[in-house]
């Protein structure tokens, strides 16, 4: 099974130029040699159990206005509207009422790296990414063991 570890941020990743004092940022790795865009369909492939938390989720903050995903882009990965990608990172993600944020799929010396910054806009904004953290580590690291998985992490 892919050994998943929390790593720091790594120090070329695009995410540095948006993190403030009072944003959440978080970072996984897992070894592959996988492209951020490989990488990245993998990751936003959600499984079942996460299908199913994230239409909770929609149905939950439906009242609040909240998006439940990106709007429609050409260049979208899941729910995930892409704002960047070179051949080292891809960062992708939206903003919305109660707070901005981003995933950054990294490929570097033979990992890949899973980093998501979320800068929340309100009380609401800090509420809600409190009450997801336990499920965001278990989407996180669940992504990076699927990647860590892929039979094809060598050739790409």
């Amino acid at each position: 099974m892919p050994k998943v570890s929390s790593v720091k941020l790594p120090s070329r990743s695009h995410l540095h130029q948006r993190i403030a004092s009072a944003d959440f940022i978080d970072c996984y790795r897992v070894q592959s040699n996988l492209r951020p865009r490989p990488a990245a369909e993998i990751i936003t492939n959600f499984p079942a159990w996460v299908q199913v938390l994230l239409n909770f989720r929609g149905i939950v903050t439906a009242p609040f206005g909240l998006l439940k995903e990106g709007l429609d882009d050409v260049n979208k990965l899941g729910p995930f509207p892409v704002e960047s990608e070179n051949p080292y990172e891809l960062i992708a993600g939206f903003n919305d009422k109660h707070l901005n944020f981003r995933i950054g799929v990294i490929s570097d010396d033979g990992y890949v790296y899973l980093a998501t910054w979320v800068h929340p806009h309100n009380t609401g904004g800090k509420l809600y990414l409190k009450s997801i953290m336990p499920f965001h580590i278990l989407i996180a690291r669940d992504a990076l063991k699927r990647v860590g998985s892929c039979t094809d992490s060598v050739s790409q």
